[in-house]
């Protein structure tokens, strides 16, 4: 199993939008989504849980496109 890891990598509008339209283009057609986040290729399942979370905290607001699954063996 790999090891834990939680990191946030910011891209410049023009690379979100590529890698957000790749993402919406494999949802669309159903098929499985490998994305490289701060040098580690994740692969995305096509059975994978999508949800929008938005906070407020401290004057600032946030959301966040949250792609979940598990992990099979």
């Amino acid at each position: 199993m790999s090891a834990e890891r939680d990191v946030e990598k910011e891209y410049t509008n023009k690379e979100f939008v590529e890698k957000i339209r790749r993402l919406a283009d494999s949802i669309e057609s159903g098929e499985n989504f490998e994305i490289q986040i701060a040098g580690e290729r994740i692969y995305v399942p096509d059975r994978a849980k999508f949800t929008i979370e938005h906070e407020r905290e401290d004057g600032e607001e946030e959301i966040e496109f949250q792609i979940k699954w598990s992990v099979e063996d």
